[in-house]
């Protein structure tokens, strides 16, 4: 049976096509990853908040393939309400599956803490709306953003596309003297690829969505495996 060492459950956007592979690519011999999807095509206020509603069926056909855990992989997505909408997801979720759920918004939120970054410069695919609700969403939590800036990009398809190179270059365009560390914030950006030379060309920690997630679950899972280069975050406190 694969997964002997542990069984994730992985929810993501419809639309989303890069977190299911930066994960296969990089998970520990033994853990095994399974996908259910949630309608979503365009990253806007109103079609992230839609995403709830689909959340409960596809939780029930993960639960059916047996996973430890549940893993709702979407930044926006479990921020997008508010403060406390990550835990509500997490407990509504939980509730239903009965096994534990893991926000992205809550694992970057505890990443961002565990390096102890208060005061963040933030890039994103992003409109102007879902940037604002980010920004609020994190300074609610105790994070001043000191800088946040978006591609601007609507369509999660097209935040799909985006390479590496246009990701280097926007978390060095957000880059500020006044923060401890950049957050890149999207499961849907490619990221992995980056956040090791991102660190030593900009001296300070880099957290990206798919990064933190990554590390909390398998945390979660207490699974321990080496990686150098994936960023301090994994590489020190894993």
């Amino acid at each position: 049976m694969y997964g002997w060492r542990g069984r994730i459950g992985l929810l993501i956007p419809s639309s989303n096509t890069t977190m299911e592979e930066e994960f296969r690519r990089v998970l520990p011999e033994g853990v095994s990853l399974h996908v259910a999807r949630m309608r979503l095509k365009n990253v806007t206020v109103k079609e992230l908040m839609e995403m709830e509603k689909y959340a409960l069926n596809a939780v029930e056909e993960l639960v059916d393939a047996d996973v430890d855990l549940i893993v709702y992989g979407c930044t926006t997505g479990s921020l997008i309400g508010g403060i406390n909408y990550d835990t509500h997801l997490s407990r509504m979720l939980s509730e239903r599956a009965g096994i534990p759920v893991i926000t992205t918004a809550t694992a970057v939120c505890k990443a961002l803490k565990t390096l102890n970054i208060s005061k963040v410069s933030v890039a994103t695919p992003y409109i102007e709306d879902v940037n604002l609700k980010e920004k609020e969403f994190l300074e609610a939590h105790g994070f001043k953003v000191v800088k946040i800036k978006g591609l601007g990009i609507t369509s999660n398809i097209e935040i799909g596309k985006q390479p590496p190179h246009i990701v280097y270059k926007l978390a060095r365009e957000v880059d500020n003297s006044e923060a401890d560390g950049i957050f890149i914030s999207c499961t849907n950006l490619r990221t992995l690829e980056i956040i090791d030379v991102l660190e030593r060309d900009l001296d300070k920690p880099i957290v990206s969505s798919n990064q933190a997630t990554l590390w909390a679950t398998l945390k979660t899972l207490r699974v321990k495996e080496r990686y150098d280069k994936l960023g301090v975050l994994i590489r020190n406190h894993l």
